[in-house]
């Protein structure tokens, strides 16, 4: 390879990078992304496939080719700093899997398609932050998991020890009062459905129902809710100080273009003054 093409291929890539990284490319691969997610959800419909399927089969086709096309140059743009962006590699996989045959031990996969659509996620940036800041509060909400489980185990235990006899159905074995304390915390039926049948055998069954509700219901969620809103307003700070980090950066560089150009005006005018002195001599 000559030198001629070693110096053109950097310059090539950065011409790509930039043009890829246009509004209105940017643009374009998003309506491409929902226009895909209205084919995918057309081809669950048996009417709307038997009337124009092989049309819609054909576009999906198409707008594969060119998700496939656009990865493609990301890739030669970015070369292998593509995969250091993790959207960017959930961009690759998720185009991969569309590339699946549709026959084989790996057919089912093909279902996956669906996961185009959250293509979306990488392009609009407000999006971005609100994955990122579900993400950021993954080790938060895995510690309230944890507690929540102890709860959960210690109030199963206890309910399949009390209840199991006499309403096996429900509390039966420690699987059974696991499912039973679930569908309680969720407050589905639990009233009518489960605690008064049982207080009719066991009057006492409310000193277990409403602790339980109170601590895994009201306590735990609302935790779980107040970490995510902390994780967000964390999220829209960080977001909050690169706009004004990138505010005052232009405000210095503005600054300093002033700063320049009064300095060159400043230049000018000795000049112009030693000028005039000199004419004022002759």
């Amino acid at each position: 390879m000559s030198d001629v093409s070693l110096s053109v291929q950097p310059e090539l890539r950065q011409r790509l990078v930039n043009w890829l990284a246009l509004p209105r490319v940017q643009n374009t691969i998003l309506l491409l992304i929902l226009i895909n997610a209205v084919t995918l959800g057309m081809e669950t419909s048996a009417n709307i496939m038997a009337a124009v399927g092989p049309a819609i089969l054909a576009l999906d086709h198409l707008l594969l080719g060119v998700f496939v096309l656009e990865l493609a140059l990301r890739l030669y743009a970015h070369r292998w700093s593509f995969f250091r962006d993790p959207w960017n590699v959930f961009d690759f996989v998720v185009v991969a899997i569309a590339l699946i045959p549709a026959s084989g031990p790996f057919a089912v996969l093909r279902a996956l398609r669906v996961l185009r659509v959250l293509r979306v996620l990488t392009l609009v940036p407000t999006m971005r932050r609100v994955v990122g800041a579900l993400l950021s509060a993954v080790p938060g909400l895995a510690s309230i998991a944890m507690v929540l489980l102890l709860i959960y185990y210690v109030f199963a235990v206890i309910a399949t020890k009390l209840f199991g006899q006499a309403f096996p159905d429900w509390f039966g074995s420690l699987g059974d009062s696991l499912y039973t304390l679930f569908q309680v915390m969720t407050l589905e039926s639990w009233s009518m459905g489960i605690s008064r049948p049982i207080m009719e055998t066991y009057p006492m069954a409310w000193a277990f129902f409403i602790p339980f509700i109170l601590i895994a219901t009201f306590t735990m969620l609302n935790l779980f809710i107040a970490i995510i809103v902390n994780a967000m307003q964390s999220v829209t700070e960080d977001g909050r100080q690169e706009t004004v980090q990138a505010v005052e950066h232009s405000r210095e560089h503005i600054e300093a273009e002033l700063h320049l150009e009064v300095r060159a005006l400043r230049d000018e005018i000795a000049e112009l003054k030693s000028l005039l002195r000199e004419r004022m001599k002759e």
